[in-house]
């Protein structure tokens, strides 16, 4: 006579398809984050604004006007427009002279907020490690 034996039940789960869930998720992440970190890098101020120290070096000054004309506190022509490649150029020679020269955009209240972050890219792209915005003290 044959003796049929009654297999017990496994209690196991398989978790091998919760490791391969897991390892695409990973690869997303993993390819997605860099593209979720785009954008100027900009200190933030923790409290309120404070102007520059007085005996901090004079900043170099990178002004957008309404047209979208850019211009630099520094040189020989302070009133005439830059290209966007003239600018960058004279900035990063300046930096390479005076390292820790502070970089300032002034941009006129008229313009597009997409002509100020081009130049704070431009300022970027020479070099800048950090930027800071000019604004002026609200009248009360």
């Amino acid at each position: 006579m044959f003796v049929r034996k009654r297999r017990r039940p496994v209690s196991e789960i398989n978790v091998v398809p919760y490791i391969d869930v897991m390892l695409v998720l990973l690869i997303i992440f993993m390819v997605t984050a860099p593209l979720v970190t785009q954008g100027v890098k900009v200190d933030l101020p923790d409290a309120e604004a404070e102007a520059l120290s007085e005996d901090s070096k004079p900043p170099l000054i990178a002004s957008v006007d309404a047209s979208g004309q850019y211009f630099l506190n520094s040189g020989e022509n302070q009133d005439q427009p830059m290209s966007a490649v003239d600018l960058a150029t004279v900035v990063a020679e300046q930096l390479k002279l005076e390292p820790n020269t502070p970089v300032v955009v002034k941009g006129d209240g008229a313009v597009p907020y997409n002509e100020v972050v081009q130049l704070m890219v431009l300022l970027q792209r020479a070099g800048v490690p950090s930027v800071g915005l000019m604004t002026e003290t609200p009248q009360e």
